[in-house]
């Protein structure tokens, strides 16, 4: 599969090189945008040089589609995270019961009664 080249709107660029110059890391940003280090000092650079003139290009709006992206992924991740914590919890649980000689744990008994 052969990916099209992304085009970026002067807009997006623009406050791509606001968020580099209010002091945040350029890998936090470039990671954030999905752009490369190498393309955001490009864009500051061009800018810097010709501030009126820089990105008269036509291009498309990818910020929307970035954050989507970026929020599919920490919902896949906290899902991991969850799913982990869940077996980790039973596996406890489990020790719990041998542990105790097939009592319930002081958790469940709690849970329950509370119910």
């Amino acid at each position: 599969m052969v990916k099209s080249r992304r085009v970026f709107t002067r807009e997006f660029k623009l406050a791509a090189i606001k968020e580099l110059d209010a002091g945040k890391p350029l890998g936090l940003v470039a990671r954030q945008l999905e752009v490369s280090a190498h393309t955001l000092h490009r864009w500051r650079r061009e800018f810097r040089e010709q501030p009126t003139k820089a990105f008269s290009g036509q291009g498309r709006r990818v910020l929307a589609e970035s954050r989507e992206a970026e929020l599919e992924r920490k919902i896949g991740q906290l899902t991991m995270e969850n799913d982990f914590l869940k077996k980790l919890l039973r596996s406890f649980e489990e020790q719990q019961v041998a542990v105790n000689g097939g009592a319930p744990s002081i958790r469940r008994s709690a849970k329950k009664k509370s119910l």
